[in-house]
């Protein structure tokens, strides 16, 4: 087989907690689908061979020849596929980048409400301890006239997705909601299958769930246990000489465990302030994809 032959043939663009991990295990699954081992490349998110050194790949994943690797384990699956939910955010120089490496490739994407989406987000930061003591409320956010944060700026849908369409033709993208899939997803899937060319009569195995929101009780507790620092890594030194690493990290899971809770909703007036925040693009989006949206402007 030649090399050519051994890239992507379809690709899913977006976004972020919108279902794609466990999309991304639905497709793996298939035995007609070869699936990255790499979930979220990014390669083809920026031009990481010309960009600022200190900006870098979280997965070391920055040139051609590092992107073609993972893709040796390819033998006669009729459709290749990567996962990257940030390539929509970054839809300028992804789309570039797309059609100089894979000009063929179909395009997926599955929206989440907007809502939500920055709402699983913000948990997700709170969660995994990230920006811990910095992190602001979505309200801050809002009404930060910086216009900076990406955990909001990745909910405006209608422009990245109406530039992917000029650049690629709406043919060569399939746009889900994230309410379809949660609803049915089987025949969300199934869908999927069809649209990149394989048996669609495959039924996947859905009865593990990829991640369960989760915040934590105890923010500093959860830092101590997330985040590399003096006192975690003298407990790791000292458990080290009695439990073997398997042990070690299965307590460190328990622990984060016992600290997390998964009740917690959207408050009213955040709920609010985020439908106002979006609502000129989700009526954009409705036009640009022909799709009743109005439950997401529901408070």
């Amino acid at each position: 087989m030649e090399q050519s032959t051994k890239l992507p043939t379809f690709l899913i663009i977006g976004v972020q907690k919108a279902g794609t991990t466990s999309i991304y295990n639905y497709l793996k699954q298939h035995p007609q689908v070869y699936m990255s081992p790499v979930k979220e490349t990014n390669f083809l998110e920026r031009d990481w061979e010309t960009i600022a050194p200190e900006v870098v790949n979280k997965n070391g994943i920055d040139t051609f020849e590092k992107y073609s690797q993972l893709f040796t384990g390819v033998k006669e699956e009729l459709a290749i596929g990567e996962a990257s939910p940030n390539y929509l955010f970054h839809y300028e120089s992804a789309s570039e980048r797309i059609l100089r490496y894979l000009p063929n490739a179909q395009l997926i994407a599955v929206l989440r409400n907007p809502v939500e989406r920055a709402y699983s987000d913000c948990l997700m930061h709170v969660r995994d301890a990230i920006g811990a003591g910095k992190s602001r409320t979505l309200s801050e956010q809002i009404k930060s006239k910086s216009n900076s944060s990406f955990t909001l700026r990745k909910g405006l849908y209608s422009q990245q997705l109406k530039y992917f369409f000029d650049a690629f033709g709406k043919d060569k993208i399939k746009v889900y909601l994230y309410d379809d899939f949660s609803k049915k997803p089987v025949d969300t899937i199934q869908d999927m299958y069809r649209f990149i060319g394989i048996d669609d009569h495959f039924c996947p195995d859905m009865s593990k769930k990829s991640q369960v929101a989760q915040v934590p009780k105890v923010q500093f507790l959860n830092t101590l246990l997330r985040k590399q620092n003096p006192l975690r890594e003298f407990a790791a030194s000292v458990l080290k000489n009695f439990l073997p690493l398997p042990l070690r990290q299965n307590l460190r899971s328990s622990l984060i465990n016992m600290n997390s809770t998964g009740k917690t909703s959207l408050s009213l007036e955040e709920r609010q302030e985020l439908v106002e925040f979006y609502r000129e693009d989700i009526l954009k989006l409705q036009d640009l994809i022909q799709r009743d949206l109005s439950s997401w402007l529901s408070i």
